[in-house]
């Protein structure tokens, strides 16, 4: 249960940083958009903490970021669940949700943040981190409103198998970016992050990193996968299979290579590759576009909470 998860991480001082998840609901609606003052104090203790010698490649960037991505990657436009709003993977069965491994970690790198500043939400927060993530590894400017709500209870949690996952096809990726309103040059825009961060056996089973400088934004993911020779491999404590490139110092899970395989995907893998400008161009509008889904706003900008929230 999230409130009794005690969680050992290491900070830039190299110090040890036990935390407590919690899953409480924010007393009141976020920090108003309008209140720039509050948020850039909170932006400021978010971007001290991105350097962490003791974690990966020295960086908490990707993770954080992951976190970002995952919390609005539920969203269903069928139905309008999920979403960064309502903060909800802090409830089970989305905290457990496979896609979610390891994101503990992110949560609670964020937790004594909360707890400083407690008029911002989770969902704020979380998106809010993603966002500032995404600039401080080089990246574009992402578009980003306060004013999301923390829901009450587990009530709002949607469906389990709503994240995209790695060992699947074309058709999978282009149908759980579709249910949440993307189209094909969305999907390679987003799916271009994989150039930051790295799989853990021991969070998904996959092994290793997509480029060689993981905490760099850059087009390099599309110039790798098109540019490498990508032999199908395991890894051997765990099974899972991935695409190793000849010196077996990057991956590829099975749906970076349905991005080549398809050709409509491999379109704008191409389109990209050669124009880095234009990537980080599609990927900030397609971001702030995934940080809103599901939200609607007042004429205020105010996010206006589902009912009994």
């Amino acid at each position: 249960v999230p409130p009794k998860t005690k969680l050992s991480i290491k900070i830039p001082a190299n110090k040890k940083l036990v935390v407590k998840l919690s899953n409480a609901r924010s007393i009141t609606p976020s920090v108003s958009p309008a209140d720039t003052e509050y948020i850039n104090q909170v932006s400021q203790e978010i971007q001290r903490i991105f350097s962490c010698p003791g974690y990966d490649d020295g960086s908490l960037a990707p993770i954080i970021l992951r976190l970002a991505w995952h919390c609005c990657a539920t969203y269903d436009k069928t139905n309008g669940s999920g979403g960064s709003n309502g903060a909800t993977m802090r409830f089970v069965p989305e905290i457990t949700d496979e896609g979610n491994t390891g994101l503990d970690i992110a949560r609670g790198a964020l937790e004594p943040i909360k707890q400083k500043f407690p008029k911002i939400t989770y969902s704020d927060l979380w998106t809010l981190a993603g966002k500032l993530a995404i600039e401080a590894m080089g990246g574009p400017t992402i578009t980003w409103k306060a004013g999301r709500v923390d829901c009450r209870d587990a009530k709002f949690v949607p469906q389990s198998g709503n994240l995209p996952f790695g060992d699947k096809d074309a058709h999978h990726v282009r149908s759980t970016f579709e249910r949440m309103g993307f189209n094909d040059q969305e999907m390679v825009a987003l799916l271009g992050a994989h150039a930051l961060g790295r799989c853990h056996k021991r969070f998904s089973g996959w092994e290793g990193k997509w480029t060689s400088n993981p905490i760099r934004f850059s087009n390099d993911f599309y110039q790798v996968l098109l540019n490498e020779e990508w032999s199908l491999g395991t890894v051997p404590e765990t099974g899972r299979e991935q695409y190793y490139n000849q010196d077996k110092s990057l991956i590829m899970l099975n749906t970076d290579l349905e991005l080549v395989r398809d050709s409509k995907f491999l379109m704008w893998v191409k389109a990209y590759a050669s124009d880095e400008s234009l990537f980080f161009h599609d990927f900030a509008n397609a971001f702030s576009k995934l940080l809103e889904l599901g939200i609607e706003r007042d004429e205020n900008y105010q996010v206006m909470p589902k009912k009994n929230y």
